[in-house]
């Protein structure tokens, strides 16, 4: 069943299938080996929203004017956050676009058509509420923590997953690049954040045990022309199905049936789409796309791992903070 469904999806993004093919074939950079070239440092920083704002209803793309003064509205808002410590982050630490994507899109998500994620089935609201509070923790930040131990921590702040690495690749705070490696049988995908690298065998090989399971999942890919399609399974109970707001984890990565595309769309651009089809936690599958553009810099090691200097801190914090309440708890009787 996943790949009639993921065949039904193809159809949800021919608008955006339709925009890469509207680069001319023989424009289309070849390897030495004749595979479209899709190597490099892409940038996948935009204003444009994961999810459609309710003010926007229906309306899939904002006139230039329209867009002109959304992103002016935007960047006056961030300036106006405060520039403190105790600020979740500074500013200057955030790099998230400063714009909309090049056609004004108002939301990435491209189906289902009002731009939002398909509501959770029953069975995935029964079960995401009687995990609430269970370790380990499965979402990816955890607001006030009561870190008693490392499974208190969100797996970004733990370093097991960054923030948007994905699988799949949605932008967010900082950290917005991707880095493409190419062989004749493989593809390896390297994201900044956290520095995750995904190994991408081209060669037909057969998909691992069902019970064997993976932080980014076991992935295969294959050509579609020259679009390259990477349809990945056997993600980790540890995960959620997908992890929109980095603060909840919906359903469990163990159902995760994810359908990503590559598509050059020119000299400097590369068009990312990918689809989720998660029938035990989403009520329909949904697609997203995410423009990306050749980047002039490179990628560094982005040193997160599991058991860092920042665990420990934070478990001193909140020790920290702990101690400070019962203090001023005994102060008051």
């Amino acid at each position: 069943m996943p790949h009639v469904v993921g065949i039904l999806c193809l159809t949800c993004i021919l608008p955006a299938v339709a925009l890469a093919q509207s680069w001319s074939e023989t424009s289309v950079a070849r390897t030495a080996w004749g595979a479209p070239d899709l190597r490099g440092v892409w940038d996948y920083r935009t204003m444009t929203p994961l999810q459609r704002s309710a003010d926007f209803g229906t309306k899939e793309f904002l006139s230039e004017e329209e867009a002109a003064a959304y992103e002016r509205q935007v960047l006056a808002r961030r300036d106006s956050r405060p520039l403190t410590p105790g600020s979740t982050h500074a500013q200057w630490w955030l790099d998230q676009g400063t714009a909309l994507t090049d056609d004004h899109r108002t939301s990435l998500v491209i189906d289902p058509p009002d731009g939002r994620l398909p509501s959770l089935t029953p069975e995935a609201q029964e079960r995401d509420a009687a995990r609430r509070g269970q370790r380990p923790v499965r979402a990816r930040q955890v607001v006030d923590s009561p870190a008693h131990g490392p499974e208190d921590f969100g797996l970004a702040e733990r370093c097991l997953l960054g923030y948007s690495t994905g699988p799949p690749v949605v932008p967010n705070a900082y950290n917005n690049n991707i880095q493409l490696f190419q062989t004749p049988d493989h593809v390896a995908i390297l994201i900044e954040m956290v520095h995750d690298v995904r190994i991408v065998p081209l060669d037909g090989r057969p998909r691992l045990s069902t019970d064997i399971r993976q932080w980014l999942g076991d992935a295969r890919g294959h050509w579609e022309g020259d679009t390259l399609v990477v349809e990945t399974t056997n993600f980790t109970d540890k995960t959620g199905s997908f992890d929109a707001n980095l603060r909840a984890a919906y359903g469990s990565g163990e159902t995760l049936h994810l359908i990503e595309r590559f598509t050059r769309t020119g000299e400097h651009g590369l068009l990312y789409e990918f689809t989720i089809d998660d029938q035990t936690t989403f009520t329909r599958p949904f697609s997203a796309v995410v423009p990306m553009r050749t980047s002039d810099g490179s990628i560094y090691e982005y040193a997160c791992h599991e058991g860092n200097y920042a665990m420990a801190n934070g478990l001193m914090s909140a020790r920290t903070r702990e101690r400070a309440r019962a203090a001023s708890g005994s102060a008051g009787r």
